[in-house]
């Protein structure tokens, strides 16, 4: 086994430092000289760690015939080739658990953001609009249908912070979860056509692309508010653009995007539209312990050929 680790994409600077302190990892470049790079020490790599917004794809695990674990510091891992890292029996690990706090925060948070408009009423005092009108009346979280799009450890998570509101629960996954009290929908359209506020806490990937697409939009309706702390992609993005200018939603809460981090220009000027920049997770305690685990996950492997929170093997199609 090749102890060789690799740092592939931007990581947290404290475990980049520690990666090349006492690892002696490598790090991949960018532009013209990774291909000599990759030349010279692709075949030594044994293991990689990365992040969700980077990833190993499959033409890069190629080229490292002796890799044998991809660490990735986050939960969502869509950016990785799974399907590739299995067949060529690569391990892929990932720091669920530790971010579901913050995520769910996030989550709630920014519905009340949303439908309170609680920034724009800031842009408002700021700009001094306050001495010559009264802000204009929002809407009430407490109470509102919620739709919760993939009922993992997140989506639990966030159902359980609106239950204290008083908000009715109903879900979309794959199949329905043992055990749950909320409602299950059998589709994300169905979903959408019967509550007040969509939330999406589904996996990123092939098998989530545009899950929720102009049919499901349509279905949430002109009363209804989306809010994504999942992935850009599981959203048709100019299906929800035109949807949100067009009065065809009420509103949204983004913390993700299509093409990170660019956000679309005619959402900027929306005073019912949040836009957050992909922070779910950015607590310094949650991301303390995403790089423990992290670390932990790489230790386990280098010590026994194994990791501590391995994903699934191949994405699902749909939601989990």
């Amino acid at each position: 086994m090749s102890r060789r680790i690799l740092q592939v994409g931007p990581l947290k600077p404290s475990l980049a430092a520690t990666l090349t302190e006492e690892y002696d990892a490598l790090v991949l470049p960018d532009g013209d000289h990774r291909a000599a790079f990759l030349a010279d020490h692709g075949p030594s790599i044994g293991a990689v760690v990365t992040t969700g917004r980077t990833g190993v794809p499959a033409d890069l695990m190629a080229q490292l015939p002796s890799l044998g674990v991809i660490v990735n510091f986050g939960v969502g891992y869509d950016t990785t080739d799974v399907e590739a890292a299995a067949e060529r029996g690569v391990l892929v690990a990932n720091t669920p658990d530790v971010l579901t706090d913050c995520v769910a925060d996030t989550a709630v948070g920014l519905t009340i953001d949303t439908l309170r408009r609680l920034s724009a009423a800031d842009r408002f005092v700021r700009r001094g609009d306050w001495s010559g009108a009264s802000y204009p009346l929002t809407r009430k979280v407490s109470g509102k249908r919620v739709g919760i799009v993939g009922l993992g450890r997140i989506g639990q998570a966030i159902a359980t912070r609106f239950e204290a509101f008083g908000c009715p629960i109903s879900y979309h996954s794959r199949r329905e979860v043992e055990g749950s009290t909320y409602t299950y929908a059998a589709s994300p359209t169905d979903l959408a056509a019967d509550v007040d506020i969509l939330v999406l806490a589904t996996s990123g990937g092939s098998g989530t692309q545009h899950l929720v697409d102009r049919t499901v939009l349509e279905a949430l309706g002109p009363e209804g508010y989306l809010i994504n702390i999942a992935r850009g992609s599981v959203v048709d993005q100019d299906a929800l653009v035109d949807l949100l200018i067009t009065g065809g939603i009420a509103g949204a809460g983004l913390d993700v995007y299509t093409e990170e981090p660019t956000v679309p220009a005619e959402l900027m000027a929306l005073d019912n539209v949040v836009l957050l920049p992909h922070l779910a997770s950015g607590t310094v305690e949650t991301r303390a312990a995403m790089e423990q685990l992290t670390l932990d996950n790489l230790d386990r492997w280098l010590a026994d050929g194994t990791v501590l929170t391995p994903v699934p093997e191949v994405t699902p199609r749909g939601a989990t």
